[in-house]
C-alpha cells in the first residue's frame, strides 16, 4: 500500500523538495537571525549610526526595540 501511494505522489516530487528546501531555509535564517553574535554585531551598528548622526535617538530607540523584538520572536 506503501509504494502505491509514493507512486502516485512521484509527480510532485518536485514541488514537495522546494517546499521542503524553503522550510530548511527559513529555518536557518530565523536562527542567524536569533544568533547572539547577530545580535550584537546590528546593536553595534545601529550605535554607530547615532555616534555618527545618521539617525536620531528616536530612530535608534525604535531600531533597537525591532532587533530585540526580533531576537525574542515577539
Amino acid at each position: 500500500m506503501n509504494l502505491f501511494v509514493e507512486l502516485l505522489l512521484l509527480p510532485i516530487a518536485p514541488v514537495r523538495f522546494v517546499v521542503k528546501l524553503g522550510e530548511v531555509i527559513q529555518d536557518q535564517a530565523e536562527q542567524q537571525m536569533r544568533s547572539p553574535v547577530a545580535i550584537r554585531r546590528q546593536l553595534e551598528e545601529i550605535d554607530a549610526a547615532l555616534e555618527a548622526g545618521q539617525i536620531s535617538e528616536e530612530e535608534h530607540d525604535e531600531a533597537v526595540t525591532l532587533v530585540l523584538r526580533r531576537a525574542t520572536g515577539r
